[in-house]
């Protein structure tokens, strides 16, 4: 499965009410670190059937962005039953990234 796009309206039913794990990542289609992540996160969420992996841009939805005090892109968070339980800043290699789940 492919990486999902989550916006406000979908937010709570696809990342809060997740019954598995959540990998979120904040990101933005002018950030060069974001685009060295997101195929690394295309195929983690192509490998994994036990976590979700989500995509918020930030210039579409900053009222996310905000909520979860992101101030730099990609921000990673794991999100698990509507908690964060982790979380990273900046660009990391894929084992870093599943190292957070």
């Amino acid at each position: 499965m492919s990486a999902i796009q989550v916006n406000k309206d979908n937010f709570q039913e696809v990342v809060l009410n997740s019954d598995k794990p959540v990998l979120v990542d904040f990101w933005a289609s002018w950030c060069g670190p974001c685009r060295m992540v997101a195929p690394v996160l295309e195929e983690i969420a192509n490998e994994r059937s036990d976590v979700k992996v989500c995509k918020i841009n930030v210039d579409e939805e900053p009222e996310l962005a905000g909520r979860y005090n992101v101030m730099s892109i990609p921000t990673l968070l794991v999100v698990k039953e509507g908690q964060v339980v982790n979380q990273a800043v900046g660009a990391r290699p894929k084992s870093q990234i599943l190292s957070l789940l």
